[in-house]
């Protein structure tokens, strides 16, 4: 039996690490997502910060129940606390992305002369 040092240590192996990463890069796309969904929309103020949570919670709902099969403990070092948390960059990139789209939407819509 395993005991919890050698638990502690697997969560190391480069494999582990590997496949965690590929987390990052979903969380990531998903927050460029809901930006670009937020500025097409031309979400203003706490609505799209509304849909980037939103988004959140349900990209680390699908990778709990999906990836970590309920058991979120088993693959992240935080468990859940890791999994719900959006991390800086993705906050920075969903206003970045969100940001973009919603002037080039209003460029293409209204010519430039919102009313």
């Amino acid at each position: 039996m395993a005991s919890p040092s050698d638990s502690a240590a697997q969560l190391v192996f480069a494999p582990n690490v590997l496949h965690n990463q590929s987390l990052t890069s979903v969380k990531f796309l998903s927050s460029c997502f809901a930006g670009a969904v937020a500025g097409i929309l031309g979400l203003e103020n706490w609505h799209g910060f509304a849909l980037f949570g939103l988004s959140v919670l349900s990209t680390s709902f699908v990778i709990y129940a999906i990836n970590c099969k309920g058991n979120p403990a088993k693959y992240l070092s935080d468990g859940l606390g890791e999994l719900v948390n959006p991390g800086q960059d993705n906050i920075f990139t969903f206003i970045l992305v969100w940001t973009l789209f919603y002037g080039v939407s209003r460029l293409f819509v209204f010519g430039g002369n919102e009313r």
